[in-house]
């Protein structure tokens, strides 16, 4: 209770309101008033420690950002810890196994051919360290060696397995490549030889086993390869870019993206001859003209038609629906060979491929009808060997004349 005092002899008294005022601001504070005020006391220790969490994190950014990039000083293709670890673990792939060891409890490791494996990167590991790392130049022998001398060789069978392991050991050699920010020659050199790789596989392993082959996970390893490469193209003139920039437009034909990035090349990339057959080729299957797409791709190497494959069956199949629709009639036939001449297929294939596609095959004629064309599952038609055109000479090339094209 507050008591108001009025002194002897005051001139006047206080009046109501006055008294009111007084008594208003010396109440005590409810929970209302002290909840408020916790609150806003509490927010602002909030907020000054987030203000100090930004600051921290700028520092340790600023920190990053000044500390040096790791450069390798592994001399070999596997760091010698790493050959220890899985001698020890039992890890060691038999391709990469001393010869005469390979039935032991634990065979040992041939130096010259034991590779570093991919690992994903650990909470607590440390990736950076120099004696883990190789430098450019051993990276881009090691490349060669996975793509040169394992995958190109037929001594290495199956090639599945084949594949699993240049596949898992190429992608360490892009990580420590990431980690030094290497680019330059030797960069464009091991993505030139990894993209040439993928392409292949996606050829040849077409068709197999999830277990074996994941044409998805190839296919985001050959597009993260080939966005690398055409980056580092920027940096000034390689020997082999026209070929990439073409294989890059064969491989992505319907893709937008694609066609600009090729249209804003210099000229002297864009006029050329390989680059340019790319653009007729993508134009061709832009305007959903198959037959045109299938006649210029017969002037494609063995390299371009593994870029180019995954469109080929796609395109026979819009053929084929083209000329059921047009050409649907009981009394019409055409003849057998001179379809295959334009699927670019062997009779024989030619006629499997319609029994897929539904349409009617009777000895050396065809008969087309819109009624009972069915578009076939893709499982049916991602057969290696319906993407063999007729000339077995230019088709059947060793894979070390394939991946070999460029070094």
């Amino acid at each position: 209770m507050t008591y108001i005092c009025v002194k002897p002899g005051a001139q006047s008294e206080p009046s109501l309101r006055e008294v009111f005022l007084e008594l208003s601001s010396t109440r005590p504070m409810n929970r209302t008033d002290m909840s408020v005020g916790w609150h806003q006391s509490r927010r602002g220790r909030g907020h000054r420690h987030k203000e100090q969490g930004r600051a921290s994190r700028a520092r340790v950014v600023e920190q990053k950002a000044e500390d040096p990039v790791p450069h390798g000083t592994c001399m070999t293709m596997c760091p010698a810890h790493e050959i220890c670890q899985r001698e020890a673990q039992n890890r060691l792939h038999r391709f990469e196994t001393a010869a005469g060891t390979e039935r032991d409890r634990l065979p040992r490791a041939d130096v010259s051919r034991a590779v570093k494996e991919y690992s994903r990167p650990a909470a607590g590991k440390d990736s950076t360290r120099a004696s883990d790392l190789r430098p450019p130049s051993v990276l881009l022998k090691t490349a060669r060696y996975l793509v040169d001398d394992v995958a190109a060789s037929s001594s290495f069978q199956p090639w599945t397995e084949v594949y699993a392991f240049v596949f898992d050991r190429l992608r360490s050699v892009r990580q420590d490549m990431i980690i030094q920010r290497v680019s330059g020659p030797d960069c464009v050199a091991v993505l030139e030889k990894s993209v040439r790789f993928l392409l292949y596989a996606s050829y040849r392993l077409c068709g197999q086993q999830l277990q074996h082959f994941d044409p998805r996970i190839n296919d985001t390893h050959l597009q993260e390869c080939l966005s690398w490469l055409l980056e580092s193209y920027r940096d000034g003139k390689h020997q082999h870019q026209e070929e990439f920039q073409a294989l890059s437009l064969l491989y992505n034909l319907s893709s937008s993206q694609a066609i600009q990035h090729v249209l804003e090349l210099p000229e002297r990339i864009r006029s050329s001859p390989s680059v340019q057959l790319a653009l007729a080729l993508s134009r061709a299957h832009t305007e959903r003209n198959p037959v045109r797409l299938l006649r210029l791709a017969q002037r494609l190497d063995f390299i371009q038609v593994c870029a180019v494959h995954r469109h080929l069956l796609p395109c026979r199949r819009d053929l084929l629906l083209l000329y059921s629709h047009g050409l649907s009639s009981r009394n019409c036939r055409y003849p057998l060979q001179s379809l295959a001449r334009l699927l670019d297929l062997k009779d024989a294939l030619a006629e499997q491929l319609c029994q897929v596609c539904g349409v009617h095959v009777s000895g050396e004629w065809v008969t087309f009808s819109k009624s009972s064309f069915r578009d076939a599952p893709s499982g049916d038609l991602q057969c290696r060997r319906l993407h063999e055109p007729p000339d077995d000479e230019r088709w059947n090339c060793s894979p070390g004349s394939v991946i070999q094209g460029c070094d």
